[in-house]
Order: C-alpha cells, then structure tokens, then sequence
C-alpha cells in the first residue's frame, strides 16, 4: 500500500519496536521494569485533582471552551513566568495554552512553515523538535546538543551554507533526552545570533522544575531583547505530575504567539474547561508539590547511578530532567542502540528507550526514564547485574562482544 506524501517523509517509529517486544513479553507473564516511555508515575497533587472534581459539577463548564485558553489560565502563566523567571508576560498577547508542549510545537510548525523552509535542531533530541516540522515540509539541519561553543560553529555554517536562510533555531534545557542543561551566558550569545540573522528561537522548557543543584534552569526569555525573536514552551506533566491532562503553554514573541493562536483556532477549541482552571489552581498555588517531587526524582536519580554502577554499568548523573542519558556499555556498543535495547528487555526484562529514536547521534545511548520507584530501581539494576555478569557466555555465539565500531 502506498504510503501518502507526509507519512512517507516520516522514518520508523523506532520506540515501537521496543513497546511491541514489552507488550509480548508481558503477554507471556514477564515482569517488565518499564524505564523508556517519561511517563510520570507520580499522582497529580490533591489540591488540583480537588478542583478539577469542583468545576466539572458546573454544567456550564462542560460547553466549547476557549482554544487559546481562558483568561484566568493565561493569567496565572503569565504570573508563573514573573515569579520564577522575572519575565514580565502580557496575558492576552504573549500567552497562549496548549494541549501539552509537544501539540504546541507541532502547530507552531504549522503556523511558520512554508515548504523547504530550514530548521536547526539539535541531534538528539525530543522527536517533536524535528518530526513536527517535517510534516509541515520543512528540511532539517542538525546541531550539537551539548550547549558550548560547537553549536555556534554549526550555526554560523548553517547560515552560509543553508539555502534558503534557516528560520528557526530549536533549543531544549534542560534537554530530552539528554539532560544537558544551559546557562545564561549561553542564551545571551544564542539571542545575539537570532537577532543578528532575523532567526526565530522555539525553545522547550518543559522540564524546567525537575532539577538537583542549587541553581534551577533559566528561562531564553530572561535574556534582553529575546521577546523580540523567541517563542517558549512549558508543560505542567512533569512539574506537576499532570502528564494525562494534556496542558502546557506557548509564551513570548506576539507575532510568534498570534501565528500559534490562529492556526489552534482552526484545530481544536482548547482543553476541556474543567482542566484549565484546574491548571490555573496548579499555577497559582502553593509549591511545595513541586519540591517534594523534585526530591523524589532525586532519590531516584541517586539510586540508578549508584545501583546500576555496582551491577557494572558506569553512568554519568544528570544535573536536571527525569531522564538519565546513559551510555552503552562498551562491549554492547557496536550493537546500537536498538539491539541493546531489545537484548535489555529480552535477558533482564528492563524497558529502555534507544538513543537512535532521538537522532542518528545518540545510537551509543540509551535513555532511562525515572518513571518507577526506589524499590523497583534496584531491581532493575539486579537484573542487570545478573544479565552483565552472564553476557559472556550466554551471548558469545549470538554477539561479537569483542567487537568495536
């Protein structure tokens, strides 16, 4: 069957490989750690579930709500980006909610692109940051992910070379899947470039709140003059545990703004009413959820790298993000990704995300998700001891472990 001319440009979902082996596995009674989809496993603080339970008694809340967001929702963004990034935001002109930041850069990709249009992504990264402006017709030209002085390198050759001008620049910090992290002076030398060459900035901050050092993740918008050329995006999924309810926002650059806003109109009449107030709840309210669950996600953190280190995996601990970017271990590396992947979850039932899902250059990763509890931790890294401890002589005949790229 002939595939149609958008879903042709996309590739494999290569993820789906992985979930159909976990579905089989478990099928035929396997307990499968499952450490690949960020699906949080936190419940979604008391307080909002409470007024979500509120609002959806009123019968007129159950009517066509608002697309880009009612206004008491945008007011509470608007206050959340004062109070955390010192960013003072026009509510009706710079704020706009989104069913999640993933929907919301798929139809800011819709609402800028024209066809052959050029994008800069960085590789890996989220599959969102690419695919959506693939199928808006766009072409895709890679730059580092690791914030330094290569991703100018690559930017300054992309305007040289890029046929025609790129348009926009992707940023995502603190990354997926990579959990790098970008600081200020970095921004300031990013909205230096955009200005100087008319280049949009898209930049993702969906997991700006899941951070373990002292100094928690800035916002591009913070940085002089960035309002005029860049669009950001947040969610509340994994600051609030709220991955179902679908909400996050777009805030910044009006035209930018206004160019989502209408494209939404078209497309959907916003989140369901009794979601949004509950989100504005989640905005306006106490914090304290938010620490709790960061700490959380820090224990984790702390118990992979430390479990998974004594079962003979050595990996590097992330300053920020749910996601621990680990390399393969260095007899599996020729494998790739994927394979590893499917060898994890056949001979230690761990489900991993392969790093090639996030781009050609994280084929030597893989991605793990601190989506399970302490306890379920150790026991993946267990299974894993067992399965690294064993590899030599239950997979010599099936896999060249000497072997290297």
């Amino acid at each position: 069957m002939e595939e149609f001319h958008k879903t042709r440009r996309l590739p494999p979902y290569v993820f789906e490989q992985v979930n159909r082996l976990k579905a089989k596995a478990r099928a035929a009674g396997a307990d499968i750690i499952d450490l690949g989809m960020g699906n949080p496993d936190l419940p979604t603080p008391q307080h909002i579930v409470e007024k979500l339970t509120e609002t959806v008694q009123n019968p007129r809340t159950h009517r066509y709500s608002a697309s880009k967001g009612i206004p008491g929702l945008r007011k509470a963004q608007a206050a959340y980006y004062g109070r955390r990034f010192g960013v003072k935001l026009d509510p009706d002109s710079q704020v706009v909610a989104t069913l999640g930041s993933k929907e919301g850069f798929a139809n800011m990709a819709q609402a800028i692109t024209a066809p052959g249009d050029v994008v800069l992504a960085p590789n890996p990264s989220y599959p969102i940051h690419t695919f959506g402006f693939l199928m808006a017709g766009a072409a895709i030209r890679a730059i580092p992910a690791e914030p330094g002085p290569d991703v100018f390198h690559a930017l300054e050759r992309a305007v040289i070379h890029s046929v025609p001008k790129p348009i926009a620049i992707i940023l995502c910090y603190p990354a997926n899947p990579t959990a790098y992290c970008a600081d200020l002076d970095f921004y300031r030398d990013i909205v230096a470039f955009a200005r100087k060459h008319e280049i949009f900035i898209l930049s993702d901050l969906a997991y700006s709140e899941i951070y373990f050092t002292d100094t928690p993740p800035p916002s591009v918008l913070q940085v002089p003059g960035a309002m005029d050329v860049t669009a950001e995006f947040t969610s509340l999924s994994k600051t609030f545990s709220m991955p179902g309810w679908r909400m996050g926002f777009a805030v910044g650059n009006e035209r930018l703004i206004a160019a989502l806003a209408r494209v939404k109109s078209y497309l959907d009449y916003g989140a369901f009413t009794p979601i949004q107030v509950a989100a504005a709840a989640a905005l306006n309210g106490p914090d304290d959820c938010i620490v709790e669950t960061r700490a959380i996600y820090k224990k984790r953190r702390d118990v992979v790298i430390d479990s998974f280190s004594r079962a003979g995996w050595e990996i590097p601990a992330p300053d920020a993000s749910m996601f621990i970017w680990a390399p393969i271990p260095e007899k599996f590396r020729s494998l790739g990704s994927l394979e590893f992947s499917k060898l994890l979850l056949e001979k230690a039932e761990v489900a991993v995300a392969p790093g090639i899902g996030f781009g050609e250059y994280g084929d030597d990763f893989v991605r793990i998700g601190l989506v399970e509890n302490e306890q379920r931790l150790r026991q993946a890294a267990r299974n894993i001891r067992r399965f690294l401890e064993t590899a030599d002589e239950t997979l010599q005949n099936v896999v060249p472990l000497g072997a290297s790229r």
